[in-house]
């Protein structure tokens, strides 16, 4: 069964629907395959296999009388954050260990709907606050690739999970890049969507009522092996929440502006104003823009409509800062207040940024919010003369596990030390999206020196989620896309 364990979610209903293969024999090969590598990687931190493996033979009894679901059979993951029914919720808080939710996630509904076998849950950090996933109630989670390192964060464990072919199939979330910076780090699909677009409700932490509301940065989204399963994923979770506030609001996404790439009119930044890109990166990214441009797209690297991405970086770290603080404790939050207010009026530095957002007041929110507003209309301008911007979302590929005190955390560049940075300024490049609630996909495309995946994240316009993933599909069947880590060499 070997040959089944890296195929995309499409693939594989293919084989279900000629019967090649059965619902059970999916699941049982990708139980055998978590059983076998994920003693080193830790990806699945709740197993689900007994119920797994009913969902299954209930798949093919459907199956076999005639019924045809958009994942039926197809054997998937779900990050830890999401509840479902019977299984722990914990977002890593040892406190919430024993806490078990009674009903799933709206989006573990629509996808258990739509025939999905969920095998378990993956690992995430603690409170889903960083960009690795380890905490003391599951441990660490290492990267596929080279288990000396992280798989990214928040949604570390589904990416690890899909790049060692531990299902076809994940949901994450992300506000800082939590889809994003972890397919980057893992080499496989991710699709942060337009902001608003997915309802998260059950998403929620534990201890908190599971209310319907419209988040202001988070999303959650598919994460896949190929483009066209994020497509799949995002077409089943659209639906409005019929208990929020736009339960009657059914948003209907304009098609992809291209069906070729050399339709395609692409806007290339290979580096951040207030964060340096390492090498390999710029090399990948570089590379990459190259093919597309002798594809025929239109390549430029430059644009004066471009919104100013350092005062966007600043603004991102004060409004981020701002809907995490609120969901601080108390004597938290009154540290954070003490600090915000020893800070040099002149510092505009990122970190110093993130302590002002903190405990940003209800007006300066505002006004915050009225200055994204005009990013958003620059934003919109520029998208009428381009179709998507490239960029980075890591400024480097995995890094090295870091279970260091944050405050003392710093991120090296091309291991130069003027290029040693605060570790949560990498923050800024998944801000470039989110601040402005973009659709953003991340594709594989190309490695390090050492044989590390790198990504890239392809933005796009408001609610143009179909043209940023359907360009990750066309780059995937012109140039590939996902390649299995060594993990059976």
């Amino acid at each position: 069964m070997t040959d089944l364990d890296h195929r995309s979610a499409t693939e594989l209903a293919g084989l279900l629907t000629e019967r090649a293969v059965s619902a059970v024999e999916l699941a049982e090969a990708a139980i055998v395959r978590i059983e076998r590598h994920d003693d080193a990687l830790n990806a699945v931190c709740v197993r689900d296999f007994d119920r797994a493996l009913d969902a299954a033979r209930d798949a093919d009894a459907a199956r076999a009388g005639g019924e045809q679901r958009p994942l039926l059979g197809i054997p998937m993951t779900v990050k830890e954050s999401f509840h479902m029914a019977g299984l722990p919720t914990t977002w890593g808080i040892p406190e919430f260990a024993g806490f078990v939710p009674e009903a799933d996630a709206l989006a573990v509904q629509r996808v258990k709907a739509a025939g999905a076998v969920v095998l378990g849950k993956t690992n995430v950090p603690l409170v889903l606050g960083d960009l690795q996933s380890y905490n003391e109630v599951y441990g660490t989670t290492n990267n596929p690739w080279d288990t000396s390192r992280t798989p990214g964060g928040s949604s570390g464990g589904s990416a690890a999970a899909l790049a060692a072919g531990f299902g076809a199939l994940s949901l994450g979330s992300d506000i800082g890049g939590s889809l994003r910076n972890p397919a980057h780090s893992c080499g496989v699909y991710a699709h942060k969507p337009t902001v608003g677009l997915l309802p998260q409700r059950g998403h929620t932490p534990p201890g908190l009522p599971v209310l319907s509301f419209d988040d202001d940065l988070a999303v959650i989204g598919p994460m896949a092996r190929s483009a066209a399963d994020l497509r799949l994923l995002l077409d089943l979770l659209a639906e409005p929440d019929p208990l929020g506030s736009r339960a009657a609001y059914r948003l209907a996404l304009p098609p992809a502006r291209h069906e070729t790439l050399a339709g395609h009119r692409v806007l290339v930044l290979e580096s951040h104003p207030l964060l340096p890109t390492g090498a390999s990166v710029r090399r990948a990214i570089a590379g990459f823009a190259e093919r597309l441009a002798a594809a025929g797209a239109t390549v430029a690297h430059e644009s004066p409509l471009l919104p100013d991405q350092a005062e966007a970086a600043r603004l991102y770290m004060r409004m981020l800062l701002s809907e995490l603080g609120a969901g601080y404790p108390a004597e938290v939050y009154e540290r954070a207040r003490d600090g915000a207010a020893r800070l040099d009026p002149e510092d505009h530095g990122l970190a110093a940024e993130r302590s002002r957002g903190t405990v940003l007041s209800h007006r300066d929110w505002m006004l915050a919010s009225r200055e994204r507003a005009l990013l958003r209309r620059r934003w919109h301008d520029l998208f009428a003369e381009f179709d998507v911007v490239l960029c980075p979302i890591m400024p480097t590929p995995a890094f090295p596990h870091d279970h260091s005190p944050i405050p003392t955390r710093r991120i090296r560049i091309d291991g130069l030390d003027q290029d040693d940075h605060d570790y949560f300024d990498q923050l800024a490049l998944a801000g470039i999206a989110t601040l402005p609630g973009l659709p953003a996909t991340v594709l594989p495309v190309g490695t390090s020196e050492d044989g590390l995946p790198i990504g890239v994240q392809a933005i796009g316009a408001m609610h143009a989620d179909r043209t940023t993933i359907r360009f990750a599909e066309l780059a995937e069947r012109e140039f590939g896309g996902f390649t299995p880590p060594p993990l059976d060499r």
